[in-house]
Formats: C-alpha cells, structure tokens, sequence
C-alpha cells in the first residue's frame, strides 16, 4: 500500500514543533543551569543579545501576522472566520454547542494565570520561569493539534480544531505570562496575540455561520482536506494497544 504524503499544513506544523521544542530545551537548560550555577539569567542575555530576541520576535510576529489573512499552509475549516472559507450547506439553523465550553475555558485560563502573577508578584518566580513557561505553552500548542488536546478532551468534546470554537485564542493563551515581563518585545507580542483573538471573537459574533458545521460544508469531514485529527487517532488506538497488553501480562502474571 503507497504511503501518503504529508501535506503542507502537515510539514508546516512539524517544522513548528521542532524549533519550538529546540528553543523550550534551549531555555530550559539556561534556566536549570542559571538556578544551579547561578550567573546571568535569560531575560539579561536577551538583553545583552538583541538581535537573537529580535529573530525570535519576528519569527512569532510573521506567524501571527499571517494569520490575518487566508493562507493554503493552514486546513480551510481552521480558518472559518474568512469569508473565503465559508460554503453554505443550504441549511439556516447555526448550532454551536461548545460555545458555553469557551466561557469555561476562558475562566480557568485567566485563574491559572493570575494564580502565576501572584506568584511572579511576590517574587517566588521571576521573569526567566514566566518566559519558560511561554515557550511550554508554544509547544503544547502544536502538540493539542497533532496529538492530544485537553481542551477538546474534557472541555469542548468537539471531533477536531476544524470545528474548535477556540481555534485562533491559541497565541493569546500562549503569551499571556509575558504579561508580567516588562518589555517592549514580549508586550507586543501580547499586543498582536490579543488583536488576533479579538479579531477572531468580532466575526464569530458578525458571522456565527461560518463557525457552525451545520451551516459552513467546510466545516464536515467531506470538506476537510487535511486530515490533522489521523494524528490523534493513530496515537489513541497505540494507547489502547498499550493498556490492552499492560491488563494482558497483569493477569498472566495473578495467575
């Protein structure tokens, strides 16, 4: 049987997950070895290397930025805000039931992150965990695409990010412990990832249509050209696998 090929969107979020998960071990090590050895700490290396934070900022900014307009490097239901990727299925009724998950999810992130503000606040963490945390927060969000999401999982229980009422919150979330670095750079981004959702939230509210799989064709199976959830499926059934040979050698091993 020929394997398929990925597809750019698929290549793309690869590419994502390397360099993010390079820069998180990168920042993880400085940060161990800075809390063991002492010496200067990431933000003042930032500081004291302007150009590699500038790099990095504009690596995040351009993949914000794109997200402003439609792109063929992203699955079409995941960019269900644009007029372009809208496809009436000649029904009227616009049903999203995970609308109410939003409201949760938006609670329990603001919570978790004032309860890491307190902490930065009176000094038991510092800028440097914050930052590390940002880039924790950059690779879980690659890994909730093609892999597991706990958002979809237990909150929204909604089949794909095709149909995700919270697709485009992600940089927000992502950014917000930069919150409390004081910096031009990281309040930009924060800037640019607020803009984004709001964006996103100003059109679900114009244009409820397009958010709903009962009245968007994009939004279904059929219309999806990219396949992204295989991911998740392929790592469920191995999971199962697991635990079906786990109980399997438990119960060799009673009798």
């Amino acid at each position: 049987m020929k394997r398929k090929k990925h597809s750019a969107v698929m290549l793309s979020h690869y590419v994502s997950l390397a360099w993010r998960g390079a820069l998180f071990i990168t920042l993880l090590v400085l940060w161990i070895a800075n809390r063991i050895m002492g010496g200067e700490t990431i933000m003042y290396r930032f500081e004291q290397h302007k150009t590699l934070m500038l790099i990095l900022w504009l690596m995040f900014t351009i993949e914000m930025g794109l997200r402003f307009f439609p792109s063929r490097f992203r699955s079409p239901g995941c960019q269900k805000q644009f007029a372009k990727y809208y496809q009436k299925t000649g029904k009227t009724e616009i049903i999203i039931p995970d609308n109410h998950g939003a409201v949760l999810a938006l609670l329990i992130w603001i919570v978790f992150n004032l309860l890491l503000g307190g902490l930065h606040m009176l000094g038991i963490v510092d800028d440097d965990f914050m930052l590390l945390l940002c880039s924790a927060f950059s690779v879980c969000d690659i890994i909730c695409i093609l892999f597991f999401c706990p958002f979809q999982s237990w909150i929204f229980k909604n089949r794909c990010c095709v149909t995700c009422r919270i697709y485009n919150w992600d940089f927000a979330m992502m950014f917000t412990p930069l919150f409390f670095i004081v910096n031009r750079f990281t309040w930009s981004l924060l800037a640019m990832s607020l803009a984004l959702l709001i964006r996103w939230e100003i059109t679900f509210y114009l244009h409820p249509e397009r958010f709903s799989e009962n009245t968007n064709a994009y939004l279904s199976c059929a219309g999806c050209t990219e396949k992204l959830c295989r991911h998740k499926r392929q790592l469920s059934g191995l999971w199962k696998k697991i635990d079906a040979f786990t109980k399997e050698r438990i119960a060799k091993l009673k009798n």
